[in-house]
């Protein structure tokens, strides 16, 4: 079983629009509800990919119940949230059918008491016990210290199962210091955590902080890695248009799934960088094109070099 949590799930609510205009009144195609925060994104995609996998993190109000309503419904995917008072957040995406852009707003979440965090960490030590791997994915509700990536990180490392950190700001500063096995950075995420804006710098920077391995999202660009066993860059054959919300969330799917299967890392990175574009490709966020992931699979170009470092 793969295990993510995002410990500020949401539901994400997709508006479609002909064209979105400031100071405009718009009238809106379609609406689509999801259970979302990246953690749930990941689920889904691992689910569609064949796994078990397993979502907790923190739920409450009339939303949260929806969220897990919505959940239900999800194959493959086992409902391990623990409740809050307080009410989970929604996201709004608005997305542009004339530009193919998406503008998002995004809620603060609920707030978390320090029985309810107790109570959660409890929960996600029983929970280790019979994972293959765990993602720790998304910002941090109120209430939730901003140290807490690095305790969950600790608490994986501990019970022997490979972790992925997937956060921002102080929280993936301080996570990165207990010594992931991966973390997913964007390039601005990167930035901010280094002072360097050049990628590769960048994550050989990010590896002496402590991460095992960084996996760099540059966008259309596709992913650079520095790990262990070697640097390599992926790179997909063709630039693809549509909402890339959510497609992160698949490339860290894609190097989840890898890692439990054991694959190298240029197949980890092949796959995690087709996921990516066919989720930009997908009308919301934790799904998918099946058929222009697997046409794009076997012609994303990963070059590198092994290396003992």
């Amino acid at each position: 079983m793969i295990l993510t949590v995002t410990l500020n799930t949401a539901l994400d609510i997709t508006y479609r629009v002909r064209s979105l205009r400031p100071h405009a009144s718009h009238r809106v195609s379609e609406v689509t509800e999801r259970p979302g925060g990246k953690g749930v994104n990941v689920a889904r995609v691992l689910a569609a990919l064949g796994h078990e996998v397993t979502v907790t993190g923190f739920t409450g109000g009339a939303t949260g119940r929806v969220v897990r309503e919505l959940l239900a419904a999800v194959p493959g995917v086992v409902d391990a949230l623990v409740p809050v008072s307080g009410a989970t957040r929604r996201t709004i995406a608005v997305a542009d059918e004339q530009t193919g852009d998406t503008t998002q707003l995004n809620e603060p979440g609920p707030m978390v008491t320090p029985g309810e965090w107790s109570a959660f960490q409890e929960a996600y030590g029983d929970l280790l016990r019979s994972a293959s791997a765990v993602a720790l994915c998304g910002s941090l509700p109120p209430g939730v210290p901003v140290g807490a990536y690095a305790g969950l990180v600790r608490t994986a490392r501990a019970a022997g199962v490979p972790v992925l950190l997937d956060t921002s700001g102080e929280a993936l500063r301080r996570g990165v210091a207990a010594r992931p096995d991966i973390i997913k950075p964007n390039a601005d995420e990167l930035a901010e955590l280094t002072g360097s804006h050049e990628p590769l710098r960048a994550t050989q920077d990010a590896r002496r902080r402590g991460a095992a391995a960084v996996v760099a999202s540059l966008g259309p660009e596709g992913l650079l890695a520095a790990t262990r066993e070697g640097r390599w860059r992926a790179t997909p054959p063709t630039a693809v248009r549509g909402n890339p919300t959510g497609a992160g969330d698949s490339a860290v799917a894609g190097l989840l799934s890898a890692l439990v299967e054991h694959l190298p890392w240029p197949d980890r990175l092949a796959r995690a960088t087709a996921l990516s574009a066919a989720t930009v490709t997908a009308p919301v966020a934790g799904e998918f094109d099946r058929g222009v992931y697997e046409e794009l699979l076997g012609r994303v170009t990963v070059s590198g070099e092994v290396s003992a470092a």
